[in-house]
């Protein structure tokens, strides 16, 4: 058995490991993949050549570039339904809060609300991506990336729709004490689903990645808070339309990532 080394610098989100994960299941001989956001680093335990890994990660353009082969011992894979219970709950979690910043965003008129329900809803694609991968075949799973990225990309393309239409009516001002309450909520809740990710995963490395990826959720909760706070401030609607356009560039850019997987 043999372990390489992969240095994969645009590796920086779930959704990156999701895609990587499903494009080597194509490759025979491999045993595990172990993830390191911080660093950027893939280990592939495999055995045989590694030109073919190589060849698929390259196809990813995100950056790949091989480091090392060293010798290991047979590797032992990690039990699969703490896993997978880790991933239901968070995935539960976020997906309810989807529902309720969408929700309360429109009831509000927040665009920092519902483009951060949006961010929610991103989140939930990529576990249950995640949970998909797990025995699917690799027809269903390109199949479920597609809809997923198509989906979450028109729900971006309407939410810069409205965020363009409110700038131009600027007389329509946002709730600005339901943009508070439910972003601290929603700051709560990623805050647990963190708390979960260190609590259980702390020790493996490739958990790493949805912990930065809770952790960037809990910004953006923190940034609809202050655009709520600058609302009340200013007395104006652009706080909240500046923080909507700029998490619908973040979702976008996640829709991109997510349609990659169906290719």
């Amino acid at each position: 058995m043999n372990r390489s080394t992969f240095s994969i610098p645009q590796m920086d989100c779930p959704s990156e490991e999701t895609m990587i994960r499903m494009k080597l299941q194509n490759v025979k001989g491999i045993a595990g993949l172990s993830f390191d956001l911080e660093k950027r680093i893939l280990d592939v335990s495999h055995e045989g050549d590694v030109k073919e890994i190589s060849a698929a990660l390259e196809e990813l353009n995100l950056g790949s570039k091989f480091i090392q082969t060293t010798e290991i011992e047979k590797f032992k894979k990690t039990e699969d339904g703490v896993q997978k219970k880790l991933l239901w709950t968070v995935l539960i979690i976020n997906f309810s809060f989807f529902l309720i910043e969408m929700i309360f965003g429109w009831l509000a008129g927040s665009m920092g609300l519902v483009a951060d329900s949006l961010d929610m809803l991103a989140d939930s694609l990529v576990y249950a991506l995640s949970l998909i991968a797990v025995g699917s075949s690799i027809t269903r799973q390109k199949q479920v990336a597609g809809i997923a990225g198509v989906f979450q990309l028109l729900l971006a393309a309407g939410g810069f729709y409205e965020v363009v239409r409110r700038f131009l009516n600027v007389d329509e001002r946002p709730d600005y004490q339901w943009m508070i309450i439910i972003s601290i909520l929603a700051l709560i809740a990623n805050a647990w689903c963190l708390y979960l990710l260190q609590k259980s995963k702390s020790q493996q490395a490739h958990m790493k990645a949805s912990m930065i990826f809770t952790s960037n959720d809990i910004l953006i909760n923190a940034g609809v808070i202050i655009a709520g706070l600058m609302v009340l401030w200013l007395d104006s609607s652009l706080p909240d339309l500046i923080i909507g356009a700029f998490v619908f560039v973040l979702v976008s850019l996640g829709a991109w990532r997510i349609l990659k997987l169906a290719k």
